[in-house]
């Protein structure tokens, strides 16, 4: 049965799936802007440190001023409208609220957020990649032994592309890759705050219009966000990081399966069952025909002769030998489609895409060469991207994961394109979410060791 079928009969019964929101920025917004009209589902509370801006985004995206009028979660149970708040921890501890969306993008409080709403007994969907590949694998342990659902965002690409995953082995086939498309040249990863705009491709009064973010979208452009993104697709699918990191090959959509399929069988991969990124740009800066930018994929590959001839077939796009097919979308629409998660959660107790254990990694590495004294400023900022390698080969160098490399100081110099390590930092801020990292590494370290 579907899941709106499933909800309607939730909301004939007079019992919506109520949910609260923590974050009204971007992501934030796009979900409320289709929760308003998902009959069965209720946005009880709106969460946000700015409660301004909140409001700014529930008008922006078409609420009625009405709808967001409740003085109390109390009474947008009871009203049916939606109150709005600076305090998250009001959200979590609302008994009638089963599900939580964590939209903030800060690793730290994210962490914290989840923690809160799992012992509440809350469901909780994971928009915050940066906290899910921080301490995503330990949470989702800790929701599971208190039966809830710990899920990442359908939507977002990491989900999209585990479901994809997760089509592919259920239809038997043997899985190479997968990944997303993204727009990338090897000069975008010393992009700073400074110059990311014009890396973006949008003008200065473009920018001036919107209400836009320069260290997110430098996430986007300095490959940080990818890695990011990839190294929870592996903790979710079991699929692995490049050792050396992402490779971002150029590639179109004619060619996913050519490129992404092994070294051995003449495509771009050391081996199978990594994932990666197709970039939209060659290093030149010519763009790439058909490339997807803005979509995920997968690659696989025929179990006989019978399946590749079942290939072509179809009209699957294959590599040249056919053995190698790929499958992918080209879209995916981020919160307008996060409420998928929310109601596979309540409904099914499902997750859409979940991290099952710490197999990747996104690592803090300087931008430049970089001084004892000077200070990291995370995600996006001038000091330092992320690179996605295999968990294994970041316990064995130590290395600070991007999450905990905001407002950090060096007391040892890192060369450019070095992987911070922990034993080059002083941590004295943020103890409680390093304490359960630690814990997520302790747990993770004897399987590490017996791969290696």
């Amino acid at each position: 049965m579907n899941l709106s079928t499933l909800l309607l009969q939730r909301a004939s019964a007079g019992r919506p799936v109520r949910v609260g929101l923590i974050g009204a920025g971007k992501f934030g917004s796009m979900v409320l802007a289709q929760a308003q009209r998902i009959e069965g589902m209720h946005v009880v509370g709106v969460a946000d440190l700015n409660v301004g801006r909140a409001r700014a985004s529930l008008a922006r995206v078409g609420w009625p001023e009405e709808r967001y009028a409740a003085t109390s979660l109390g009474d947008a149970v009871r009203t049916g409208r939606t109150c709005v708040t600076d305090d998250a921890g009001a959200l979590a501890a609302c008994d009638e609220i089963e599900c939580i969306i964590e939209a903030t993008g800060h690793p730290i409080v994210g962490v914290r957020h989840a923690l809160a709403a799992i012992d509440a007994g809350k469901h909780v969907v994971m928009v915050n990649v940066e906290a899910d590949v921080l301490c995503g694998p330990l949470l989702a342990e800790r929701a599971r032994r208190k039966g809830v659902v710990y899920s990442m965002a359908y939507g977002d690409q990491p989900a999209i592309i585990c479901e994809l995953v997760d089509w592919a082995r259920s239809c038997g086939f043997e899985l190479t890759s997968a990944g997303k498309g993204m727009n990338f040249e090897p000069r975008y990863r010393y992009s700073t705050p400074d110059t990311v705009w014009g890396f973006f491709g949008w003008s200065e009064e473009e920018v001036r219009k919107g209400d836009f973010n320069p260290k997110m979208y430098n996430s986007f452009t300095d490959g940080t966000k990818a890695a990011i993104e990839m190294a929870a697709v592996a903790n979710g699918t079991g699929l692995d990081c490049p050792d050396d990191g992402l490779a971002f090959p150029p590639t179109g959509l004619q060619d996913l399966a050519r490129v992404f399929r092994p070294v051995s069988d003449g495509g771009r991969l050391p081996r199978s069952g990594l994932v990666d990124i197709a970039a939209s740009q060659e290093p030149d800066g010519r763009e790439v025909p058909n490339n997807i930018r803005y979509g995920v994929f997968v690659t696989f590959k025929a179990t006989s002769e019978y399946t590749r001839d079942c290939f072509r077939q179809y009209g699957l796009l294959t590599d040249p030998s056919g053995w190698y097919g790929s499958m992918w979308r080209p879209f995916h629409m981020i919160g307008l489609e996060t409420s998928v998660s929310v109601l596979s959660a309540a409904l099914r107790g499902e997750p859409t895409g979940c991290s099952k254990e710490f197999r990747g990694d996104a690592v803090a590495t300087a931008k430049s060469d970089l001084a004892p004294g000077d200070m990291l400023d995370g995600e996006g900022g001038y000091a330092v991207w992320a690179n996605a390698i295999p968990a294994s080969r970041s316990l064995a160098l130590g290395a600070l994961p991007i999450g905990l490399a905001q407002n950090v100081k060096l007391k040892r110099p890192v060369a450019k394109d070095q992987i911070v390590s922990f034993d080059d930092v002083e941590l004295t801020e943020d103890l409680d979410v390093l304490a359960l990292r630690r814990e997520m590494e302790a747990a993770a370290r004897p399987s590490a060791q017996k791969a290696a």
